[in-house]
């Protein structure tokens, strides 16, 4: 009986649920640390993925024809070697369409109601009415990254009354965007936004986009946010960019390095809110990548093309 290797810990309840997408399937659930090669030798599908197990699964006595990630991102998946092996990749991506828009909008509101800087009061017991209170309503938001994160970010911002500008690949249109960029416009939309959201993948043309000609031509009131990926920006140009007031402020959730180093000068600033990396978290996660598995596993029964995240290799997502 073909094997599917599940990598995390599941409910009998979501077990049910892949049990009944594939019942011709034994479906093994073992935790990392209990995996061994004698297991990875008889999975067809794995769910779940940790480079501790990386050496076997793409060797020649591991059978994976297909790896469902537990992350959105597959920057750090070694691509070329699943590639070679031709290996199917799926992503979660869109389970975190929910928790990290709402993330950009607690950055976002933070900033615009002083309440960084008032948590902050908090802890020293001092009452300081100083600061610079905004809204959101008629302020432009840029997009940069318009997936399923960033169209979900878009449906917010219309709520509040803003102006959305997105930046995608394509520059094809989408629903909520008042105005879509392509990425050879990326200037020009930067140069409109009181907040610029960055939630891009991670590629080689993604790689420290966010450079001091990137943060140059920004307002100088505006605030940066990072729910993509860390390397995706340069730092040391945010930290200069913040120091000099080339932009106002910044709300980081990713960080190149990761953990941020506890001597780090983004700590000290006022005007930068960090939490870390956490954007993502939710109650709903698990659920949420079941059922794109199983989708997935409805067609991959039937030889169709898995119709949900499947990763593109000459992309990189």
């Amino acid at each position: 009986m073909s094997k599917i290797v599940v990598l995390q810990e599941l409910t009998e309840s979501q077990k049910q649920k892949v049990q009944e997408a594939a019942p011709s399937y034994e479906i093994v659930t073992v935790p990392v640390r209990d995996t061994t090669d004698a297991i990875l030798a008889e999975a067809e599908i794995i769910l779940g993925w940790s480079r501790k197990l990386q050496d076997f699964i793409l060797s020649d006595n591991c059978p994976v024809k297909w790896i469902q990630t537990w992350s959105a991102g597959v920057d750090k998946m070694p691509m070329e070697q699943l590639e070679h092996k031709q290996v199917l990749l799926t992503s979660a991506n869109g389970v975190h369409t929910i928790p990290i828009s709402e993330q950009i909008f607690a950055y976002m509101l933070a900033f615009s109601r002083n309440l960084h800087r008032a948590i902050r009061n908090q802890t020293k017991h001092a009452w300081d009415e100083s600061g610079t209170f905004t809204e959101l309503h008629g302020k432009t938001i840029v997009i940069v990254g318009v997936g399923n994160i960033g169209a979900g970010t878009a449906q917010l911002a219309k709520a509040f009354g803003m102006r959305t500008i997105g930046v995608r690949r394509s520059g094809k249109d989408q629903d909520g965007i008042d105005q879509m960029y392509t990425m050879e416009q990326l200037d020009e939309a930067l140069g409109q936004g009181d907040y610029v959201v960055n939630i891009l993948p991670l590629t080689q043309e993604t790689k420290q986009l966010f450079n001091r000609e990137r943060f140059a031509v920004m307002k100088d009131s505006s605030i940066f946010i990072n729910v993509g990926r860390g390397p995706s920006v340069d730092t040391d140009a945010l930290v200069e960019a913040l120091q000099s007031g080339s932009i106002a402020g910044a709300g980081l959730d990713v960080f190149d390095p990761e953990p941020l180093p506890e001597d780090h000068a983004l700590w000290d600033m006022d005007q930068v809110i960090i939490t870390p990396h956490i954007a993502g978290s939710n109650e709903h996660y698990t659920d949420r990548v079941i059922d794109i598995f199983t989708e997935n596993l409805k067609a991959y029964q039937q030889d169709q093309t898995l119709p949900v995240n499947l990763v593109d290799y000459s992309r990189q997502y």
